[in-house]
This record gives C-alpha cells, structure tokens and sequence, in this order.
C-alpha cells in the first residue's frame, strides 16, 4: 500500500497508513461522474477526470477500460509523482451512437499496489441536430491575432426550430448565429466563433451554449478549442523538487524561450524557501536555462510560485515550485 501523505490544515505533514480496500485510490479523483448533458449528432464532447496523486509513492495506471462503445478514454500521464495531477479523458462517440448512453470507466492501477477506480459518465445524444465540424477548432495562434472559425449547425424534421442565443463563458470569445436555411424538412444555422486579440495565452477549452425554442431540450453545448501562443513561455510551468528532507536543498532547472531573442528584467519567488540563480547581467537571448534551488525549511506539502518578467512581452510569466518535506 502506497504511504499516504495528509494534508492538514496547519499545513503539516503525516505519513501514515492508507484507509483499507482501494478507498485510497479513490481518493485521488476528484469527481467520479460526469453528465453530458444534451449533446448534438456528431459533435465532439469531451471531459477530463483530474486526479491528484497524494502519496510518497509513484502511482502507476495499467490501463483503463469501458462498459459502452458509445465512450472511449485515455489517460493523459500513466506516472504520477507526489502531488502530480493527470487525467482520464472520456470521449463520447457521437457520430455512431444516439439516443441516452451510459458508460462505466475502469482505471485500473498497478503500482505502487492493485486497485481498481470506476468512472461514470452518461449522455443524450439528439439524432435530429448535426453540427458540422464537430467543434471550432481554433488551432494555436500568436497572441494578439484575432482569428475567426465557422461551425455549421443543422436541425432535420423540425421545421418550427430556432436558435434564439449563443451563451459563450469568455469575454476573449465573441459568437453569432446566422440563419441559412429552412424547409420542411431542416433548418440550418452558420454559427461564427471569434477569438479577440486581447485573449491571454494558454490553451482553450470552453462550451458555447446554443439556447433553442425546444423545451425538451433548451441547450447544445458547441466546444472551442485552441492554443494562444506567448511572446515568452517557460517550462514545466509547474515544478516538482521531489520528497526531500529538512534542511536538504535541491535544485532543478526551468527553461525559458522566446519567439526572439530576449533579456530577463526580473525573477521573484514569492517563498524564502526558493532562492533563483541568474547572473547580474545577461546578454538577450532566444533560450535561456535558470536553476532554481529548493531549501527545505518546514514539514509539510510547501508550495511557491516564482514570476518572471522580460523585455520581449509586458505580460508576467509563472512557474509554480512545490515540493513534499518529510522526516
């Protein structure tokens, strides 16, 4: 059984023994079950169970398993460490499956000892709404660029049937629906995604929510997806410095790239306990390498954050520092 490590709130460290059966690897997961919701013929759905592994020991995913076709899943990193997140990805398969579908995912684990996790998910996936592609895929775009992406929407047998708005969750993506047909026999939609040139870097995973005249079932979740590229990106953007002893100090590297050649104009942790190895002045640079040093001052999980700031972007970039201190 993996050495569990608790979490308190005074911020200590216990090392103690896991709760009996498998409870502890079901104790990694934060939500078991997951609800679709509504979803249209074809279009692309998607949810990511995030688990946490929260022992001294590394904890090793065999493989995952499923009850329905109608879901696949796969896992993001097999290998956590402590205090790494990773991810079981259910995918719904909607161009072949309608109707409600339920399906049970099995994650099984082999080290650091035998356990099983099940997953839920469920869906209704409606025959009469096609959404063509399945998602606005955005792509990966430099930062400042506003881009444009188009989604056909179609609805058959419904000839009474109108989308009335586009609820979207960011203010960086503005959208619009456009009627482009109707019959008797389908109406049709053109729905138009607009990424701002103000949107922040990072990746992009939102659901526009297109809101019908149908009472049964009132919302089709459409995704967005894309990549909003950085002047300057650092990585990991989250660092581990390993379980390591008080008073040990150790020290890892992070790597720091511009799409050209830059100066670093400053780096500040937020955390005694990180201290950053930059030479006083610095010649610009495309890649820079910079080690940052963990001291182990205090039990427990200790958690820092370091920013950085250049000449090459005015935006501040963040690489989180964490380590897990134990007698």
């Amino acid at each position: 059984m993996p050495r569990i490590l608790v979490l308190a709130v005074t911020i200590t460290m216990l090392v103690s023994s896991p709760s009996p059966g498998q409870d502890w690897a079901r104790k990694m997961f934060e939500v078991s079950s997951h609800d679709f919701g509504t979803i249209a013929r074809g279009a692309k759905a998607e949810y990511e169970f995030v688990w946490t592994n929260l022992y001294q020991d590394d904890v090793h995913v065999a493989g995952v398993r499923v009850t329905c076709g109608c879901t696949t899943a796969r896992v993001e990193k097999e290998t956590l460490k402590t205090y790494e997140k990773g991810s079981i990805i259910a995918k719904i398969n909607s161009q072949s499956f309608l109707g409600h579908q339920a399906s049970t995912i099995t994650v099984t684990i082999d080290k650091p000892s035998l356990a099983e996790v099940q997953l839920h998910v469920k869906v209704y996936i409606r025959s009469d709404v096609v959404l063509d592609p399945p998602s606005a895929l955005l792509g990966s775009i430099d930062r400042g660029t506003e881009v444009e992406k188009t989604v056909s929407i179609c609805c058959s047998g419904r000839p009474d049937w109108r989308i009335v708005e586009v609820k979207s969750p960011s203010p960086h993506l503005l959208a619009t629906v456009v009627q482009t047909g109707r019959s008797q026999e389908e109406v049709s939609y053109q729905l138009r995604v607009r990424l701002q040139k103000n949107a922040p870097a990072g990746d992009i995973r939102e659901h526009l929510v297109l809101v019908t005249n149908d009472r049964e079932a009132a919302q089709i979740p459409v995704l967005v997806e894309g990549q909003v590229l950085p002047e300057i990106s650092v990585s990991p953007a989250s660092l581990f410095m390993g379980v390591v002893k008080p008073g040990e100090k150790v020290t890892r590297q992070i790597v720091i790239r511009g799409k050209k050649p830059f100066r670093i104009t400053s780096i500040t942790p937020d955390c005694e306990c990180i201290q950053v190895g930059v030479p006083a002045k610095m010649d610009k640079k495309a890649v820079c390498l910079v080690p940052l040093t963990f001291v182990a001052r205090s039990e427990g999980h200790v958690a820092g954050a370091v920013q950085i700031e250049t000449d090459a972007s005015s935006a501040k970039s963040k690489v989180s520092v964490y380590a897990a201190v134990v007698r």
